[in-house]
């Protein structure tokens, strides 16, 4: 089935039909769109592509545009458009893409430039300060010493934002997923604002709307605070949120108690979704109305995911984005 619907407020033209790929509403929620890129597209990309390593991606930044224009131009350039209006479209903008016949470890550099041509399609990644690149890459292992729960596997990962602790705008979110062995459980969590049946009493308490720090932990890489309220509105005055519990700093006893409160909320919320994310797969989200998060995953000694994270900001000239942080 594909899912084309012409919006008042669409960033780009969609086209009459697509091309080498199929949408589809997800087996999670109406609001997930699931995009299935064909192997044909997939193996032609690759092969495309094969000139440039990930190395090259690295070191040009503009080649990670060309990447972009091949896979678009191998669906006859019906690919952009709707990954631009999904992602910014308020009753979506979420996608789990899945490319058919990219699903083994051995093919993690080609999974990392797919993903790269994907995300570079609608906008830009930004400079990731954990790993120094423009993408990050980290294993998840039964055992973790690190100071966040990124890798921390026998515990909830809350729902959260990304870029809560940087200064730069970070309007979606990728993640997908290279490797996994001896793996139950671990499945992606996934809230959306408007499901949130507690969105309107929090967003009209004026906490919502105060400067509150934020700042990060060592491995991070990021020494300067930033300070920004939880909510803000975008440009149709609607809420967007700007949330992560373990790098907001309250300055009081109300801030404090109003977070854990906030927290609590959202963490049972009954409007959460849980998602496989197969190998090979990745979500794509706007961050500014989508909140994620991880389950648990079951012990095994020899327990161990791998993961690929790009997140930045739309580029496109007429994308509806939200207003810059003041």
């Amino acid at each position: 089935m594909t899912v084309l619907t012409q919006l008042p407020d669409t960033a780009m033209p969609l086209p009459a039909d697509i091309r080498g790929f199929t949408l589809a509403p997800s087996a999670a929620s109406p609001r997930l769109l699931q995009l299935t890129i064909s192997r044909d597209v997939v193996e032609a990309f690759l092969a495309a592509v094969a000139e440039w390593p990930v190395q090259a991606l690295e070191y040009k930044s503009m080649l990670r545009f060309r990447v972009a224009k091949v896979l678009d131009d191998l669906c006859d350039n019906t690919l952009q458009p709707v990954l631009v209006n999904t992602l910014v479209d308020r009753a979506t903008g979420g996608l789990q893409v899945v490319p058919e016949g990219l699903d083994r470890v051995e093919q993690a550099d080609d999974m990392v430039k797919l993903a790269t041509a994907v995300a570079h399609l609608m906008g830009r990644s930004n400079f990731d300060a954990m790993s120094g690149q423009f993408y990050a890459r980290f294993v998840v292992r039964n055992v973790d010493d690190s100071d966040s729960y990124l890798r921390q596997p026998h515990r909830v990962m809350e729902l959260h934002n990304d870029g809560t602790f940087v200064e730069q705008d970070t309007d979606y979110v990728l993640m997908m997923k290279i490797d996994e062995q001896h793996m139950e459980g671990g499945n992606s969590l996934l809230l959306h604002l408007d499901d949130w049946e507690d969105l309107a009493r929090f967003f009209a308490d004026p906490l919502a709307h105060r400067p509150m720090r934020w700042s990060a932990p060592p491995s991070k890489n990021v020494v300067r605070d930033v300070f920004h309220p939880v909510f803000d509105v975008d440009r149709e005055g609607r809420p967007i949120m700007a949330y992560i519990d373990q790098f907001v700093q309250p300055r009081d006893f109300e801030e404090g108690n109003w977070l854990c409160d906030l927290s609590a909320s959202l963490e049972g919320s009954p409007a959460i979704l849980s998602v496989p994310n197969p190998v090979g797969s990745f979500l794509l989200i706007n961050n500014h109305f989508w909140l994620h998060g991880r389950d648990r995953f079951t012990p095994h000694p020899e327990l161990r995911r791998e993961l690929m994270r790009q997140r930045g900001y739309f580029t496109h000239a007429r994308t509806l984005r939200a207003p810059a942080r003041a």
